[in-house]
């Protein structure tokens, strides 16, 4: 496959920019070939200055990031971004000071991203840390359905996807994702991989797409030096035991999308996790492509080749059928990528 017409770009000016530390990208393609880019920065991750950051992409550049949420002085994480039946434009967030208590809010747009309502809370009353999407966007199903990934992060890691059948406005948990554990000695990483069992805490952070068959499918991240997918055949509301892809993970996060011609391109970091750990170095950072529904994937492109940290990318698909990509760049900028590919 051939990469054209690349661009590859910082969203932000080094000089003036409002933050010194950032990460967790998220996209949506608006009208006119708009860019909507969120993540989260600070002084620091964790940091009770940390607030939720907008810029969009218009005629080709990148406006002045500014400030979409902030609630009480407390951490904010993980942004993600979605789009209404009503064009709505919904800005999902996490916020707390510690993942396992986190509590998910949400602020909406109604002008394609340059002003947000207040802040509210997805579930209300809910701390469980993982309602709401927790890393990567909803997806649509074909009966209108949103899904959204979702996973819980505390002693133990589980994913699931929350469920609306009524355009985001009340949510229903689905099942988590089950799981087969082989221990937790981090001294067994390396040894031949059973594939179904995971080692370590478990799975967090999936990313879902629907094929033409209607079945709905996940990729997660894992502290087992694999992606592990899970398949549902009733629409995200129960899912398979969770299973080894052969795709390394370095227990970062990863995106993927379905294209319009029904490719998934897959955006992750090939690396395993170093030995005696459950972590691995966030580089490369690499793009590839999948013709049979996720089963393989031929790569496409390195985003970032030398050491250091460019990781959590969101990738989306516009009309036009290009890939749009973001991703943390050393924690100190996001950067964001369009191309397109051919045989």
């Amino acid at each position: 496959m051939k990469v054209r017409n690349f661009v590859q770009e910082f969203i932000a000016e080094e000089e003036g920019k409002p933050f010194d530390s950032c990460h967790a990208a998220t996209l949506l393609q608006l009208e006119d070939d708009v860019v909507l880019a969120a993540w989260f920065g600070g002084s620091h991750e964790k940091g009770p200055d940390v607030d939720i950051w907008v810029s969009r992409r218009v005629n080709g550049a990148w406006e002045f990031p500014r400030r979409a949420a902030q609630v009480r002085a407390v951490a904010m994480w993980n942004p993600v971004l979605f789009r209404k039946q009503d064009g709505t434009v919904v800005l999902f967030f996490k916020v707390g000071a510690a993942i396992p208590i986190w509590k998910t809010y949400f602020v909406e747009s109604r002008d394609g991203g340059e002003t947000f309502t207040d802040p509210q809370e997805l579930v209300p009353g809910d701390c469980s840390g993982g309602r709401g999407p927790v890393k990567n966007k909803p997806i649509r199903l074909k009966d209108g359905t949103v899904l959204a990934p979702a996973s819980f992060e505390g002693d133990t890691w589980d994913a699931f996807v929350d469920i609306s059948t009524d355009d985001c406005a009340t949510w229903e948990m689905s099942s988590l994702v089950p799981v087969r554990r082989a221990g937790t000695d981090s001294r067994v990483m390396h040894r031949p991989y059973n594939k179904l069992c995971l080692f370590g805490k478990g799975v967090i952070q999936p990313t879902l797409w629907q094929d033409d068959k209607g079945d709905v499918h996940m990729f997660m991240r894992s502290t087992s030096s694999r992606i592990f997918r899970s398949d549902s055949a009733d629409g995200g509301r129960t899912w398979c035991t969770a299973y080894d892809t052969g795709l390394p993970n370095n227990n970062s996060g990863i995106d993927l999308v379905r294209m319009n011609n029904g490719d998934i391109v897959l955006v992750y970091n090939p690396r395993e996790n170093l030995p005696g750990m459950f972590n691995g170095p966030r580089t490369p950072l690499t793009v590839a492509v999948s013709k049979d529904n996720g089963g393989t994937f031929t790569h496409l492109i390195d985003l970032e080749t030398q050491e250091g940290a460019y990781c959590y990318p969101a990738v989306i698909c516009n009309d036009k059928n290009e890939v749009l990509i973001a991703y943390t760049w050393q924690r100190k900028n996001m950067v964001f990528c369009k191309l397109e590919y051919e045989e």
